[in-house]
């Protein structure tokens, strides 16, 4: 009887080398025939514990060494490997401010579980060697329907925060949508790329005066839309911020509103960099009035969720709406935004554009999203990752990874261009 097969000897220490364990079966084989077998694999184990290879390193250990330098870097293949990095590389305040959503979080967890509930139905042998994923928004001709969500804080991750990102958008031409609690102003992110595509996010103030000035100062910079959002009266309790008592370092402030607050917090202190009770709880429909009567620019309503309101806001005369919960960040509970996307499409039948935010993280995320009748999709947190990753650089790849990743569940689901995704394409899971 022989001691052991020497093929089956191999076949472990290969499996140890790439995986750093030695898989059960083989170890009834080669342990119960080989004790110098035993011996080696235990050695091996051990020294793989204290030595382990390459790819099974941490995400920071591939990219720092003992001495805290760069070394090689590990390939970005999804948006997760973003969100790995920032989690890893951010501050714990400024990760938890990202990362934030409302109360228990569960519609900011449902935004990304929604997706998995949605399958599709593929068509094949469509002639998909050419698949087009350009798009208009607003009439304007971008290079696929993802764009920039409103999103604050930029230089929290990158130290030329929304400069860096107004680049960005600009070389893959796509839409950025610039946040009102910008870390830049809205004169630097023109300047950044001045040939950018751009619309605006609004909040209404107590005090209309500074609406109406911000109103001005960016459509006389050439931002082509008003994004309105309108799901805040008030800030949601995002508890992680409590305990952190979030606040931005000294060296940043809301460059939009730079000396306009200076001493006004009053008794009620700060809350994300402007004093608390800023933004006015008694806006309502009207004031949709009140802004078209003080600018041109299209205007955008952010933050439906049902179809009463969808109606309401075309009969408003808006020209678009983005179904948005505001990232889970504010009313917890409510619906995931792609389960409410049908019925606000269903609503418009066409009258207005129809958007969506909220949960995006795949180029079949995109295509779904689409299929269901949204004409662009915006990302927020997923930009932040990319900005913490390299800057300008790292928004870029993460827009060409969707991009890429698009295109291909385009092709492998039968569709040559934006025109051909429609509902046909989605089967809802029954699980």
């Amino acid at each position: 009887m022989p001691i052991f097969s020497p093929n089956t000897f191999v076949a472990s220490i290969n499996y140890i080398y790439f995986w750093g364990v030695l898989h059960p079966a083989l170890c009834l084989t080669v342990f119960s025939r080989c004790r110098v077998c035993c011996i080696f694999c235990c050695f091996t184990r051990v020294h793989r514990i204290f030595f382990p290879p390459r790819d099974r390193l941490t995400f920071r250990e591939m990219t720092t060494t003992r001495e805290g330098t760069c070394c090689a870097e590990m390939a970005m293949v999804c948006l997760t490997d973003f969100e790995e990095y920032a989690k890893e590389h951010l501050s714990k305040a400024t990760w938890d401010y990202y990362a934030a959503g409302a109360d228990e979080c569960c519609t900011r967890d449902d935004n990304l579980l929604a997706y998995k509930r949605i399958r599709l139905r593929p068509r094949i042998l469509r002639d998909v060697s050419v698949c087009d994923t350009r798009t208009t928004v607003q009439g304007t001709e971008i290079s696929f329907p993802v764009g920039i969500a409103p999103t604050a804080f930029h230089c929290l991750a990158w130290h030329e925060g929304e400069m860096a990102t107004a680049r960005a958008t600009e070389a893959v031409n796509t839409c950025y949508i610039t946040s009102t609690y910008s870390t830049c102003s809205v004169e630097e992110i023109a300047a950044a790329a001045p040939n950018g595509y751009r619309w605006f996010q609004l909040y209404v103030y107590r005090d209309r005066k500074l609406s109406e000035s911000i109103i001005h100062r960016v459509e006389a910079l050439g931002y082509k839309a008003l994004v309105l959002t309108v799901d805040v009266p008030y800030t949601g309790k995002r508890r992680n911020d409590i305990r952190n008592q979030f606040k931005l370092p000294p060296h940043l402030k809301v460059k939009n509103f730079d000396g306009v607050f200076q001493e006004a917090a009053g008794p009620a202190g700060e809350e994300y960099g402007v004093p608390a009770n800023t933004l006015d709880p008694s806006i309502s429909w009207k004031d949709v009035y009140w802004l078209q009567s003080l600018t041109r620019l299209p205007i955008i309503i952010k933050g439906i969720l049902t179809k009463e309101d969808a109606e309401l806001a075309v009969e408003h005369g808006v020209q678009g709406i983005i179904v948005s919960n505001h990232g889970g960040r504010q009313l917890d509970g409510g619906p995931a935004t792609i389960d409410a996307l049908s019925e606000i499409v269903d609503t418009v039948q066409g009258r207005i554009e129809v958007y969506l935010d909220g949960g995006v993280r795949t180029g079949s995320d995109v295509l779904k999203a689409v299929a269901l009748g949204a004409k662009c999709v915006f990302i927020g947190r997923p930009a932040v990752w990319g900005l913490a990753y390299k800057g300008e650089e790292g928004l870029k790849e993460v827009l060409h990874i969707l991009n890429d990743e698009f295109r291909l569940s385009m092709a492998l689901s039968g569709c040559r261009n934006v025109a051909e995704i429609n509902r046909n394409l989605i089967q809802f899971s029954k699980l």
